[in-house]
């Protein structure tokens, strides 16, 4: 492989001494991420295209390095969202389990502190997030739910474009002691 694109993609689990998140950040931020999903939209419809409960799964699943965690993060968050949501109870705790799933996994593959990756894989899981979420919709609730493209698109670039600067700001909140 490339001498530059091999410390890009590839991150051993062994190269880097990780840094543990502090447990109020792991309670508060989710926290906040959920309260900003459900309320924030109601004053400013636009930002509703921001899922920053997904972006937490995310993080948090790339943080613990690890498929279990990352699924019991993903569940954790997807129902607290469910509960305090219009959407049926059950549909964000799935959707956000197999994205906490598929984050951990990755995140032992690959080295997930360069911004570029963070760019790309908030722009990925934004969007298996959204067809995940459409196509349960679809099947499980028997909803004839529509999914337009360029809406779907733009907001895949959003969440991807915020993934960068927040995960560069939940770094800084890492105890490194």
């Amino acid at each position: 492989m490339n001498q530059f694109v091999e410390p890009l993609i590839l991150g051993g689990r062994g190269r880097k001494k990780l840094a543990r998140l502090r447990p109020w950040v792991v309670l508060a931020t989710p926290a906040a991420a959920i309260l900003f999903q459900v309320y924030v939209p109601l004053f400013a419809p636009l930002l509703g295209y921001l899922e920053l409960p997904l972006l937490m799964v995310v993080y948090l699943a790339f943080s613990r390095r690890g498929e279990i965690s990352g699924m019991l993060i993903g569940a954790s968050i997807g129902l607290v969202q469910d509960c305090l949501s219009a959407h049926p109870i059950g549909i964000f705790g799935i959707v956000k389990t197999l994205v906490g799933y598929l984050a951990g996994t990755l995140a032992a593959r690959l080295d997930t502190e360069h911004p570029a990756i963070r760019f790309g894989l908030g722009c990925f899981f934004f969007l298996f997030h959204q067809l995940l979420y459409w196509a349960l919709q679809r099947t499980l609730l028997d909803s004839a739910a529509g999914l337009e493209i360029p809406p779907l698109l733009l907001a895949t670039m959003a969440n991807g474009l915020l993934a960068v600067p927040l995960f560069y700001l939940l770094d800084k909140l890492r105890d490194t002691g």
